[in-house]
C-alpha cells in the first residue's frame, strides 16, 4: 500500500513540476489538463489515507478497487528510485495510462524544460511498468495508446534544432519503450521508434547524444531479436501458434503475461540512461549508454577466454574474433570526432524529418506520419511475402511440396502451403508479432545500407556516409547475435538473399576502408550463421570480390589487408575449410574456390602481389605474414579435421595442443589493421566477428538438420527445411571432383580447339557428340566457355557445326518476346564471329527460330524480314558503338537502309525508330558475367592517381558482376553439405600442397624475419602431418626434403651462413621426427641425414673436430659419386682450403647453438623414442639409419661412426620388441652389419664386430624356445663377415667373439649353433694357424662337451653343420694333425648318433617335416657323417683321404647293420661318386693316383660291404655295384682295371651261390660284353700314321690296347677262378704235368677240386655264354698271333717292348679255360641236355687246336705245352668208348705231332695216348683220320693204316 501510495505521489509531483514551470502560462490547455489530473490524484490520495485508517483486513481490496489494472505483466528486475516506487506485486502498480494526456500535451509545447520533464516522467513510468499503453487512445480509438505514446515521444524531435537534452530524453524514453516488458511497441510504431533514434544519431551535434543513440539502436535491436528468439523458440511454438491471430494486420494486443524480458536486463539499461540531464557529461553519458552493451560483450569475451583455458572447441574458436579498422590519422582526429558534423538525414528517415519540421512550423503531421508508417510496413510485408511466395512456388514446382513452408497452425500447414504455391499473396502467419517486427526492421536496415554515397571523395561527416556505416554496424550486430529462429526462418533468409546480399555486393567493393571492413564483418556473420542457405552467394562474394581484390595489382593495400584478415577468420575453423572444398571444389556448377584461395594466398605469402602493388617493405612483410597465417590456419584445420587418424607414439606433440589453440584464439579476438606505412588512421573500431561454426547447422547422417539447433517450427513458413543440406558421402564427392577435373580439362581444350575439347569429353564418357547434346552442353557451361570460340564454332559451315548451331538456337524460347529482346537474349551468351558468312548463318537460323516460336509474325511478312532486320541490327550496333567509326549512322539512314525488307514493303518507321533508339541507348552485348576483361597495358602502380582510377574501374566491374550473379543466384536452389568425414582432407591437400610448399619455401629462403620463418616452419610441420596421416609419400618427401634443405646441414652452402631460422628449422625437423615418426617412411632418410650432419656441426662448433673444415674441396674433375663421398657426407658442410683461426671461430659461433641442451636432448629423444614406433615405422627408421651410416662410413679419409653408434643404441632399446618385429628390424641391421663388418677400414669393421658381439651376448642371454630361429638370424652377420672379410685381424676377432660366446653362453645357445659352426667352417680354411687352432679347439670342445652332455634339439639341428665344420677342418692341408684329429671327432659324432637315435627322431624342425620319423636319424645323423667323409675323401690328400675312406667303411661295417634299404640307396649314390673321375682335376698324376689308390680301395671295400650286408643290398644295389665293377674294369688304368677284375672275381665267388638266375643272367651278359669291350681290335687294324701326324696319338692308342690285353687276360683268369675257384686250374695243370712225366701212370685220375666253384651253380646257358666269350677271346688272340706282318708293324712302331707283340698267353689261357669248362660240362649229368652240341663244339675246338698247333713255330709251340697236356690228359681220362672216338678223330693230328720236336712231358703224354689204344682198335682207324663203326668193312684200308702206323711208330722210334 505504501508503494501504491508513492506511485500516485510521483504522478502528483510530476504534474506539479510541470505546473511550476514559468512557461506553463503559454500553454493553458496543458495547465488545465495538469490541474484536472492533479485534483483527481489528490482525491485518490486522500481516499488512500482514509482506507488506511479503516480495517487492515480490507486494505488491499480497497486499493484494488481504486486502481484499474489492465495487465498482469511483471518486470524482470527491480530498480530502486527515490522518485518512483519500485516494482512489486500486481496491486502495487499505478495504471498511468489514464494520466497520459497531460504528458502528451506537455511534449507538444515549445518549452524545453517542460518537454524534458514530460519525457523523463514518461520514461520512468514506462520503465517501472506503470505506463503500459494497452488501452485504446481516447482521442483515436482505432489506435492503441502505446502507438500514441511512441508518436508523442518521437514528435519531440524536430531536427537539428532539438535541444541536446531533449534529444537525450527522447533516446531514453524510446529505448525504455522498446525494452520495457510492460509497454509493447510493434510494427509502425516500432519502425518509427528506430527511425527517430536513427535520426537523432545523424542530426545531433552532440557526441554524447550520438554515441547514446548508437548504443540505444544496438540495444533496441538486441532486445527485439532476443524477444523474437524467446517467443518463437521451439518450446513455445505450440502455445504461440495456437494463440496467434491468422491475420497480423488486425492483430489485437493481448493482456496475457507473454512479454517477459528475455534477458532480464532492460531496466538496468533504462536506469543507466536516466541520469540527471544537467549532470550528464561526455564520458558518463557514453558509459551509461553503453553499460549493458559493453557488459554483454565483455561477458561474451570472458566466456571465450574461459573456453580458451581448456581444450578449445572447433566450433567456438573464433567466437569473438573481430576486424578492427583504423581511420586516416593525417590530422590526428578520431573517428568519433569526425562523426560530430553533418545534419543530413538518410532517405528512409527523410519523411519523418520533414514531418517534424512541419510540426515545428505549426502544422499537424500526425495523420501523415501514421499513414506513412502503415504504408511502409505494408509495403515491406507485401514485398517479402511476394518473394517468399515466388520461392515457395518455385520449390514446389521443382521439388514437390515443402515441409512446413507456411501456416501458423500445424494442422493447416498443407493448406497454407498450397495456397502460397498457387500464388496467394496473403500475409504469412508469423509465430509471434515480434517476428514480424524483426523482419520489418531488418529489411529497413538492409535498404538503408544500399543507399549510395554522394559523388566525389567520401566524406566521413556526411549523412550518407554515417548512415551507411551505422546501418552496416547494426546489421552486423543483428547477424552476429542471430539465434536459431532467425537463422531458420525462410522469410529472413529470403530478405538476406534479396536485400542484404545485394547491399554487400555494393558495399563489398567500396573504396572506403571502413565500409569495406564492415561489409566483410557482415559477410563473416552471414557465413557463420547462414552458409547452409547462401551457398551460391558466398561463392560469388569470395570468387568475384575477395579473391579478385587479392589478385588485382590495382587494389589498395588496405583492401588486401582486410580481405586477408577476413579470410583468416574463415580459414581458422576446420569445418569452414572443409565445407568450402566440399561445396565448391566438388560441385560441378561451382568454381574451385578452395584451390583458387590457396593459390592466391600462396602468391601473397611469397610477396608477389605486394611487389605488383608497389607496397612498402613494411607493408609487404605485414601482408606476407597474414598470408602465411591463413595458409598455416588452413593446414592446421586439416590437421584438426583428421586428428582422429593421427597417432602420436609419444603423446606429447604440441601440434594442435591446448597452448597453441589458446594462443591462436586469443590472437583472433583483437584483429586489427595497423599497417606500418599507413594510409589508415590509428583509431580502432572494434567490431565483433561472429563465432563461425558456433551455431552451425548440425547435419545428421541422413542429411537432415537437427531441430534442436535450428529452432523454430519445422512446419511453418518461418523455418528452412532439411532440403537445403545433404549427407556427406566421400565416395560421391570424390567421383564428382574427378568428373569436374575432367570436365575442366575438356572446357580448357574447347576454349583452345573446340573440336578437340568435344572429342576429349566424348572419350571420357562425359558428352555424347550428338548435336542436341552438344547444344545442351554449350548452354549449360556457357559461363565457362570462351564466347569467341563458341561463336566461331557455331558459325562454321561444317555439317556437324551447323547441326549444333541449329540445336543450340532451337533450345531458345522466343514466344511472346519482341524481336530486339529476343536478339539480345540470343547474343548475350557468345560473341559473334568476325566473318560475315558465319554471322549470316547464325542470323538466318535465329530468324527462323523466332518466326517458329511466334507464329503471328506481326509486322514481319516473312522470316526473311526477320533475318535481314537481325543483320541490320548487328550492323547498327557496330556502327553506333564502335570507336573506330567517326561518322555514325543516323536514324534516317537506318530507316532508309531497311526499306523494302518486309516482302518488298517497308517496316513501320516507328518500329525502326524504336529499335534505333534502344540500340543507341544500350548496345547489344553479352551478359555481364560473360564479359571478359580486356588486356590492359601495364599501369604504373606507383602513380596513386592512376592506380585509383584503374581500381575504380575494377570495382565497378566487380560490382556489376557480383550483382548479376547474385540476382541469378536468388532463384537457384542449391544443396549445402556440412562435411563430417575426414577423407576429404586428402584430396584437399593434393590440390593445395604445391602452392603451400612454394609459399613456405620462398618464405624460408628469402626472409630472415623470425615470425615469417616460424610460420613457414609451422606450416611445413602441419603439411608433413597431413601427408603422413594419409600416406601421401610424394608430398611428404617433398616437404621433408624442403625442411631438410633449409637446415643448411645437407646443402652445399657453408656453416658460416647458418642463421637462427636454420636453427629453428633443425629443431622443427627433429620435432617432426619425434612426433610423426610412425608415418615418415622413406623420409627418415632426410631426417637422419640431417641429424648426422648436425652431430658433425656440433663437433665443429665445440672445436672437437675442426679438421673436418681443413680438408680441401674435392676437385670438380671428380665424378659425382666421388664428390658425394667427400669429407662431410652427401650434403657436404663447407670445406675450406686454407682457414685462419678467425674464420674458424666465426664458423664455430654460427653453429654453436646447434650444441644447445635443447637440441641435444631433442636428438636423443628421436633415438630413445624409437621404442615407441610401430612395427613398420621402426623398420623404416632402421633402414634409413643404415643408409646414413653407410654414407658416413664411405668418407675416404675420415669415416664417421655416429649413425653406426646410434644403430647399436637403438638395437639395445628395441631388443625387447616382439620377435616378429625384431626379426624385421634385424633383417635390416644384420645386412648393415654385414657390410660394415667387411669394410676396408679395419677400425670401422672392428667396431662393428665388437658391437655385434655385445648385441649378440645380450640377445643370447634372453634365451630361445625350441622351434624358433631368432638366434640364427641374429648371428648370421658373423658368418657373413667371416666369409667376405679377408682381413686377418677381423677374422681373428670374429672367431674370438664366437669362442667367447660359446664359453659363456653355451647353455643359452639354441639355433645359433648353426651360425657358430658356419663361422668355424669358414675359419677352418684360413691360412692363419692361430685362427684355425682357436676355431678347432672350440669346435672340439663343443663336440666333446656340449654334444656329450646336452645333446638336445638345438644341438641336433646343428649336427650337420658340426660335421660339415669338422669336414672342413679335415681338409686343411696346412695342418695335418688337425685333419687327423677331425676325422677322429667325426668318428665320435658317429658314436653319438649311434647312441642317440631316438633324439634325432623326436627332435625335428620344419626342414624335416616331410621326412618319416624312422628316417630322421639317417637324414640328420648318419648321412651327414658319411657324406662329409665322402667329401673329405674327394678333397684331401692321399693320407687323409685314405684314412677317411677307411673310417667310412669301418663305420659302415660297424654300425650299418640297422640301415634300411632307402638309406643304402642314398649312401651308395654318394659312395659311387668316388668313382666319378670326371670330377677330378685334369692333372693326370692326380687322376692316376686317385684311380690307383682311392678307387682301388673303395672298390674292394664296397665289395666287402656288399658281401657283408648281402641280404639288404642284393635287391637294391646289385646291378649298380656290378656296373661299377665293370666300369672299373674298363678304365684306362691298369691297376684299377686289374682291381676291377679282381673285385669281380671276388664278388662272384663270394656271392655267386646266393645269386638268382636273373642276377646270373645280368652277370653273364655283363661279362660277355666286357670280353667284347676289352678286345684290342685296334691291334689288327693299326697302320702307321702319316708323316707330320702326332705321334702321341699312337702312344695313347698303344697304351689303351695294352690295357685291354691285360684286362682280357685278367678276365680270363677271373672267369677261370669263378668257375673253378682261384688256383685250382694251376694246381690241376701242375698235377697233369707231373702225371705226364710219370711213365708209370698211364692215365691220371680226374682232379675233383671244382666242387666249390660256380660251375656247379651256373646253368648250361650261363656256362655256354662264358664259353663263347672264352672262345672268342682265344680266336682274337690266335688271329693276332697269326698275323706276323701286323705284329712286325706294331713292333717297329714300339708296341710292347723289344720283342714282337703277341697274345700267346691270352690265346692259351682262354682255350685252356674253355677246355676245362667243356670237359666239366660233359662230365656233369646236370648238363646232359647240352652234351651233343658241346661234344661237337669240343671236337671242333680240339681239331682247330691241333691243327693250329701243328702250324706253330717252335717258340710259339712251347707255350702250348701245358694246354696240350691238359687236353690230352682230359682225353685219357675218358672212358674207353669216348677215348677211342676222340683218338681216332684226332689220330692223324696226333701222328703229326709225334714227328715234331716236342717237349719230353708232352711226348710222354702223347705216348700214353697211343699206348692206351688197344691193337685190336687199330682196325677201326679211318685212313682219312676218322674211326669206323663196329662191323664196318676194313677192306681196302689196310695198306693206308699200315702205312700210317708205320710212319707214326717210325717217327717215334726215330725220335
Amino acid at each position: 500500500m505504501e508503494k501504491f501510495y508513492e506511485g500516485r505521489m510521483f504522478l502528483q509531483k510530476a504534474f506539479q513540476k510541470i505546473l511550476s514551470d514559468k512557461d506553463i502560462k503559454k500553454c493553458p490547455e496543458l495547465r488545465q489538463s495538469c490541474e484536472q489530473y492533479l485534483d483527481q490524484l489528490k482525491v485518490e490520495i486522500q481516499s488512500i489515507k482514509t482506507l488506511e485508517a479503516s480495517t487492515n483486513a480490507n486494505q488491499h481490496e480497497d486499493s484494488a478497487s481504486l486502481a484499474s489494472p489492465k495487465s498482469n505483466h511483471s518486470t524482470g528486475s527491480e530498480v530502486v528510485s527515490s522518485a518512483l516506487p519500485g516494482t512489486g506485486s500486481e496491486t502495487e502498480f499505478v495504471n498511468a495510462d489514464y494520466y497520459f494526456e497531460p504528458f502528451k500535451l506537455a511534449c507538444k509545447v515549445k518549452s524545453t524544460r517542460i518537454v524534458s520533464t514530460s519525457l523523463d516522467s514518461v520514461q520512468k513510468l514506462v520503465a517501472y511498468g506503470h505506463l503500459r499503453g494497452d488501452i485504446a487512445d481516447p482521442n483515436n480509438p482505432e489506435q492503441p495508446l502505446a502507438n500514441t505514446i511512441v508518436d508523442t515521444i518521437c514528435e519531440c524531435f524536430i531536427g537539428q534544432q532539438t535541444e541536446e537534452n531533449v534529444q537525450l530524453q527522447i533516446i531514453k524514453a524510446l529505448l525504455t519503450c522498446m525494452t520495457s516488458p510492460a509497454l509493447e511497441v510493434h510494427e509502425g510504431a516500432l519502425l518509427q521508434t528506430v527511425r527517430t533514434v536513427y535520426n537523432i544519431y545523424l542530426a545531433s551535434k552532440s557526441l554524447v547524444n550520438q554515441r547514446t543513440a548508437q548504443a540505444a539502436l544496438t540495444q533496441m535491436l538486441s532486445v527485439l531479436f532476443s524477444k523474437m528468439e524467446s517467443e518463437c523458440a521451439p518450446e513455445k511454438n505450440a502455445v504461440a501458434v495456437s494463440e496467434s491471430n491468422p491475420n497480423p494486420q488486425s492483430h489485437q494486443l493481448k493482456n496475457q503475461d507473454e512479454s517477459q524480458s528475455p534477458k532480464g536486463q532492460t531496466n538496468d539499461d533504462a536506469t543507466s540512461i536516466s541520469s540527471k540531464q544537467s549532470e550528464l557529461s561526455s564520458s558518463t553519458s557514453e558509459q551509461h549508454a553503453n553499460t549493458k552493451y559493453d557488459s554483454h560483450h565483455s561477458e561474451r569475451q570472458q566466456n571465450d577466454e574461459n573456453d580458451t583455458s581448456g581444450e578449445p572447441n572447433s566450433n567456438d574458436r573464433m567466437s569473438n574474433a573481430t576486424i578492427v579498422s583504423e581511420c586516416d590519422t593525417e590530422h590526428g582526429e578520431s573517428k568519433s570526432e569526425r562523426q560530430l558534423s553533418g545534419s543530413r538525414q538518410i532517405e528512409d528517415a527523410s519523411d519523418n524529418y520533414r514531418a517534424n519540421e512541419k510540426m515545428k512550423n505549426g502544422h499537424d503531421a500526425k495523420s501523415t506520419e501514421d499513414k506513412s508508417n502503415e504504408e511502409t510496413v505494408q509495403s515491406i510485408l507485401e514485398e517479402i511475402v511476394t518473394n517468399v511466395a515466388e520461392m515457395a512456388d518455385r520449390e514446389n514446382v521443382e521439388n514437390g511440396p515443402l515441409n512446413g513452408s507456411s501456416g501458423s497452425l500445424p494442422n493447416n500447414t498443407e493448406d497454407d502451403e498450397s495456397s502460397v504455391a498457387a500464388g496467394a499473396l496473403s500475409p504469412p502467419n508469423f509465430l509471434h508479432i515480434s517476428q514480424k517486427d524483426a523482419l520489418i526492421v531488418f529489411r529497413a536496415l538492409c535498404k538503408l545500407s544500399m543507399k549510395p554515397l554522394a559523388e566525389g571523395p567520401p566524406d566521413p561527416r556526411s549523412h550518407e556516409y554515417r548512415s551507411k556505416v551505422q546501418s552496416l554496424k547494426l546489421l552486423h550486430v543483428v547477424l552476429q547475435n542471430a539465434g536459431p529462429v532467425f537463422k531458420s526462418a525462410r522469410l529472413f533468409v529470403e530478405v538476406i538473399k534479396q536485400y542484404l546480399c545485394v547491399a554487400l555486393s555494393k558495399n563489398g567493393v567500396s573504396p572506403v576502408a571502413e565500409i569495406f571492413e564492415l561489409s566483410l564483418s557482415i559477410f563473416l556473420a552471414l557465413y557463420a550463421n547462414f552458409k547452409q542457405h547462401l551457398k551460391v552467394q558466398i561463392e560469388v562474394f569470395i570468387r568475384e570480390i575477395f579473391l579478385t581484390i587479392l589478385e588485382s595489382s590495382m587494389s589498395s593495400f588496405d583492401h588486401k589487408w582486410l580481405v586477408i584478415r577476413a579470410l583468416k577468420v574463415i580459414c581458422s575453423e576446420p569445418q569452414n575449410v572443409v565445407d568450402i572444398y566440399l561445396n565448391y571444389d566438388c560441385d560441378l556448377s561451382s568454381a574451385n574456390v578452395f584451390e583458387r584461395l590457396v593459390n592466391d594466398l600462396s602468391k601473397i605469402a611469397q610477396g608477389l602481389h605486394s611487389i605488383q602493388l608497389g607496397a612498402t617493405p613494411v607493408q609487404t612483410k605485414s601482408i606476407r605474414i597474414e598470408g602465411l597465417h591463413c595458409l598455416v590456419d588452413i593446414l592446421r584445420c586439416m590437421v584438426q579435421w583428421s586428428h582422429d587418424l593421427y597417432y602420436n607414439p609419444n603423446d606429447q606433440s604440441n601440434m594442435g595442443s591446448k597452448g597453441d589453440k589458446a594462443s591462436h584464439k586469443s590472437s583472433m579476438t583483437n584483429l586489427s589493421i595497423r599497417p606500418q606505412g599507413g594510409s589508415i588512421g590509428d583509431t580502432e573500431s572494434n567490431l565483433d566477428v561472429p563465432s563461425i561454426g558456433s551455431n552451425s547447422v548440425v547435419v545428421a547422417t541422413d542429411g537432415t538438420e537437427s531441430p534442436s539447433k535450428l529452432g523454430g517450427s519445422m512446419n511453418s513458413l518461418n523455418s528452412i527445411g532439411a532440403s537445403s543440406t545433404s549427407a556427406d558421402n566421400p565416395a560421391i564427392f570424390e567421383n564428382i571432383k574427378q568428373q569436374k577435373e575432367v570436365l575442366e580439362q575438356g572446357l580448357d581444350l574447347f576454349n583452345k580447339k573446340p573440336k578437340k575439347g568435344l572429342q576429349f569429353l566424348q572419350n571420357q564418357g562425359i558428352l555424347s557428340l550428338s548435336p542436341e547434346k552438344v547444344a545442351e552442353f554449350l548452354h549449360l557451361h556457357e559461363e565457362k566457355l570462351d564466347p569467341t570460340m563458341m561463336g566461331d564454332f557455331m558459325g562454321e559451315g561444317d555439317d556437324f557445326n551447323k547441326a549444333v548451331m541449329y540445336a543450340y538456337i532451337d533450345q531458345f524460347d522466343f514466344q511472346e518476346t519482341d524481336f530486339l529482346t529476343a536478339l539480345r537474349q540470343f547474343l548475350e551468351g557468345f560473341r559473334l564471329p568476325g566473318e560475315a558468312q558465319k554471322i549470316d548463318r547464325l542470323m538466318e537460323k535465329f530468324a527462323s527460330r523466332y518466326c517458329e516460336t511466334n507464329t503471328n509474325l506481326g509486322v514481319f511478312a516473312t522470316a526473311d524480314t526477320a533475318y535481314v532486320l537481325a543483320f541490320s541490327i548487328i550492323m547498327l550496333t557496330t556502327d553506333l558503338h564502335s570507336d573506330q567509326i567517326k561518322k555514325h549512322m543516323t536514324k534516317a539512314d537506318y530507316i532508309k537502309m531497311n526499306r523494302g525488307i518486309n516482302d518488298s514493303k517497308d517496316l513501320p518507321e516507328e518500329y525502326l525508330s524504336s529499335i534505333y533508339d534502344q540500340i543507341a541507348r544500350n548496345k547489344i552485348k553479352m551478359r555481364h558475367t560473360r564479359e571478359q576483361k580486356s588486356v590492359k597495358p601495364a599501369v604504373d602502380v606507383s602513380n596513386d592517381k592512376v592506380r585509383r582510377s584503374e581500381y575504380e574501374k575494377e570495382i565497378q566491374y566487380m560490382a556489376r558482376t557480383a550483382m548479376a550473379l547474385l540476382e541469378a543466384a536468388s532463384t537457384v536452389n542449391t544443396t549445402y553439405t556440412s562435411a563430417t568425414h575426414y577423407q576429404h582432407v586428402k584430396p584437399m591437400f593434393k590440390i593445395a600442397w604445391t602452392p603451400l610448399l612454394a609459399a613456405f619455401s620462398v618464405g624460408l629462403q628469402d626472409c630472415d624475419d623470425v615470425q615469417i620463418s616460424n610460420l613457414c616452419l609451422e606450416g611445413i610441420r602441419h603439411a608433413i602431418r597431413i601427408s603422413c596421416i594419409f600416406r601421401m609419400d610424394i608430398e611428404k618427401d617433398a616437404y621433408v626434403q624442403a625442411l631438410s634443405r633449409f637446415t643448411l646441414l645437407t646443402a652445399t652452402s657453408g656453416l658460416h651462413e647458418m642463421k637462427s631460422k636454420n636453427i629453428e628449422t633443425i629443431k622443427t625437423l627433429i620435432h617432426v621426427a619425434h612426433t610423426d615418426g610412425n608415418y615418415l617412411g622413406t623420409s627418415w632418410g632426410e631426417v637422419l641425414r640431417c641429424i648426422s650432419q648436425l652431430e658433425l656441426a656440433q663437433m665443429i662448433g665445440t672445436g672437437v673436430k675442426p679438421h673436418y673444415l681443413q680438408e680441401k674441396r674435392p676437385s670438380s674433375r671428380l665424378s659425382p659419386s666421388s664428390r658425394a663421398d667427400s669429407i662431410t657426407g652427401p650434403g657436404a658442410l663447407e670445406i675450406l682450403g686454407s682457414m685462419d683461426q678467425k674464420k674458424l671461430m666465426h664458423i664455430q659461433e654460427s653453429v654453436q647453438e646447434t650444441s644447445s641442451q635443447s637440441v641435444v636432448v631433442a636428438v636423443d629423444r628421436v633415438f630413445t623414442g624409437s621404442i615407441r614406433l610401430d612395427g613398420d615405422a621402426i623398420v623404416d627408421f632402421v633402414t634409413w639409419l643404415c643408409h646414413v651410416s653407410m654414407e658416413e662410413l664411405q668418407q675416404p679419409k675420415s669415416p664417421r661412426m655416429f649413425a653406426l653408434t646410434k644403430l647399436v643404441e637403438i638395437s639395445y632399446y628395441n631388443m625387447g620388441r616382439i620377435r616378429l618385429q625384431w626379426s624385421r628390424i634385424w633383417q635390416v641391421l644384420g645386412e648393415h652389419f654385414n657390410r660394415v663388418g667387411c669394410f676396408p677400414n679395419e677400425h670401422v669393421a672392428f667396431f662393428a664386430v665388437d658391437s655385434l658381439r655385445q648385441l649378440s651376448m645380450k640377445f643370447i642371454e634372453k634365451g630361445e624356445l625350441s622351434g624358433y630361429r631368432f638366434q640364427k638370424e641374429f648371428l648370421r652377420p658373423f658368418e657373413y663377415i667371416m666369409k667376405k672379410n679377408r682381413s686377418p685381424t677381423i677374422r681373428d676377432m670374429v672367431v674370438r667373439c664366437i669362442a667367447q660366446m660359446v664359453q659363456s653362453q653355451a647353455a643359452n645357445i639354441k639355433s645359433g649353433w648353426k651360425n657358430i659352426f658356419a663361422v668355424f667352417h669358414l675359419a677352418a680354411s684360413d691360412p692363419d694357424e692361430t685362427i684355425v687352432e682357436l676355431a678347432f679347439q672350440t669346435t672340439a670342445k663343443i663336440i666333446t662337451s656340449v654334444f656329450q652332455t646336452c645333446f638336445g634339439s638345438a644341438v641336433i639341428d646343428a649336427f650337420q653343420d658340426a660335421v660339415k665344420c669338422l669336414s672342413e677342418f679335415t681338409c686343411s692341408a696346412a695342418f695335418p694333425d688337425t685333419s687327423m684329429e677331425s676325422i677322429r671327432l667325426i668318428r665320435e659324432c658317429a658314436q653319438i648318433v649311434n647312441a642317440n637315435p631316438q633324439g634325432f627322431s623326436e627332435n625335428w624342425n620344419e626342414e624335416f617335416v616331410t621326412v618319416p620319423e624312422s628316417d630322421r636319424v639317417w637324414v640328420r645323423g648318419w648321412f651327414p657323417i658319411l657324406f662329409e667323409l665322402n667329401c673329405v675323401i674327394t678333397r684331401c690328400k692321399l693320407d687323409v683321404r685314405t684314412r677317411a675312406l677307411t673310417v667310412m667303411f669301418e663305420l659302415l661295417k660297424t654300425f650299418a647293420g640297422n640301415f634300411k634299404q632307402n638309406w643304402w640307396k642314398d649312401l651308395l649314390q654318394v659312395i659311387f661318386r668316388l668313382f666319378d673321375v670326371n670330377k677330378m682335376e685334369e692333372k693326370k698324376i692326380d687322376k692316376i693316383e686317385w684311380l690307383t689308390t682311392t678307387c682301388n680301395l673303395a672298390l674292394y671295400s664296397l665289395t666287402d660291404i656288399y658281401s657283408q650286408y648281402r641280404s639288404v643290398l642284393s635287391e637294391i644295389v646289385f646291378e649298380d655295384l656290378l656296373s661299377q665293377i665293370i666300369w672299373c674294369c674298363k678304365q684306362q688304368n691298369e691297376q684299377l682295371a686289374r682291381a676291377g677284375i679282381n673285385c669281380l672275381e671276388n664278388f662272384l665267388i663270394s656271392n655267386g651261390i646266393e645269386m638268382t638266375e636273373q642276377q646270373w643272367d645280368i652277370v653273364c651278359v655283363a661279362v660277355q660284353q666286357l670280353f667284347r669291350d676289352t678286345l684290342a681290335h685296334d691291334l689288327l687294324t693299326w697302320v702307321p700314321p702319316s708323316r707330320g701326324a702326332n705321334a702321341g696319338t699312337s702312344t695313347t692308342s698303344f697304351a689303351s690296347s695294352l690295357i685291354c690285353c691285360v684286362v682280357q687276360l685278367e678276365l680270363i683268369h677271373a672267369i677261370d677262378g669263378v668257375l673253378f675257384l682261384p688256383l685250382t686250374s694251376r694246381r690241376e695243370d701242375e698235377c697233369y704235368l707231373q702225371a705226364a712225366k710219370d711213365v708209370e701212370i698211364l692215365a691220371p685220375n680226374r682232379v675233383d677240386e671244382h666242387s666249390d666253384g660256380m660251375i656247379h651253380t651256373l646253368s648250361s646257358r650261363h656256362l655256354i655264354s662264358l664259353l663263347d666269350s672264352l672262345i672268342e677271346s682265344h680266336k682274337f688272340a690266335r688271329t693276332f698271333n697269326s698275323d706276323n706282318e701286323q705284329r712286325t708293324l706294331l713292333w717297329k712302331a714300339g708296341f710292347k717292348g723289344k720283342n714282337k707283340p703277341n697274345l700267346i698267353q691270352q690265346e692259351t689261357s682262354s682255350l685252356a679255360c674253355a677246355f676245362r669248362l667243356l670237359f666239366s660240362i660233359l662230365n656233369n649229368d646236370k648238363h646232359e641236355s647240352a652234351w651233343n652240341d658241346l661234344e661237337n663244339r669240343l671236337n671242333m675246338l680240339c681239331k682247330e687246336a691241333f691243327e693250329y698247333y701243328i702250324t706253330l713255330s717252335n717258340g710259339h709251340r712251347d707255350s702250348w705245352t701245358s694246354l696240350l697236356i691238359l687236353l690230352l690228359t682230359k682225353i685219357l681220362q675218358m672212358d674207353e668208348v669216348k677215348f677211342a672216338q676222340h683218338f681216332f678223330r684226332f689220330y692223324q693230328h696226333l701222328c703229326e705231332m709225334i714227328a715234331m720236336d716236342l717237349k719230353p712231358e708232352l711226348r710222354a703224354i702223347l705216348r700214353k695216348v697211343f699206348l692206351r689204344l688197344p691193337a685190336s682198335s687199330i682196325s677201326h682207324i679211318n685212313p682219312a683220320g676218322g674211326a669206323t663203326t663196329v662191323g664196318q668193312s676194313n677192306s681196302g684200308n689196310s695198306s693206308e693204316l699200315n702205312h700210317s702206323d708205320n710212319s707214326l711208330f717210325n717217327h717215334e722210334e726215330g725220335s
